[in-house]
């Protein structure tokens, strides 16, 4: 927005900073999108994992239905009671099954030999020499 398209428009003042701060958020939208738009689909795809295309995916589904949330807004439609309000939700239930499999596969697993080897040093094993040197009778055994 130039200066001499504040000057001329109408509206309160109040929300001029909003203005502002909203016209920055739509060009920096804009950039990603031509970003995204500049690299192929399918190349991006390849490069990825299952389960990190699952996520782009979501991700791009999720952004193209709140662009229409806010144009249903711009529009005086109240999108709480459009079917997109279903469609994000239903999209952010996928997203945190996504993120759940995610915490998954970060999880650190169990070392099975590691851990009973661990135990099995940390764990005291009388030796023979322990027992020929010891001058007090054992507990429980009974001397003849």
């Amino acid at each position: 927005m130039s200066e001499d398209d504040i000057n001329t428009e109408e509206y309160p003042t109040e929300i001029h900073d909003y203005l502002v701060a909203f016209e920055k958020s739509l060009a920096s939208v804009d950039e990603m999108l031509k970003t995204m738009m500049s690299v192929s689909r399918n190349d991006l795809l390849q490069k990825l994992e299952p389960l990190e295309q699952a996520k782009m995916d979501l991700v791009s589904v999720y952004t193209l239905n709140s662009m229409f949330w806010v144009y249903l807004a711009t529009q005086g439609i109240n999108p709480k009671e459009h079917p997109v309000k279903q469609e994000l939700e239903r999209i952010r239930t996928y997203m945190n099954k996504a993120k759940e499999i995610a915490d998954k596969k970060k999880a650190s697993k169990l070392d099975k030999g590691a851990a009973s080897r661990f135990v099995r040093n940390a764990l005291w094993e009388p030796n023979a020499e322990n027992e020929n040197t010891s001058k007090t009778p054992a507990k429980g055994k009974k001397r003849k």
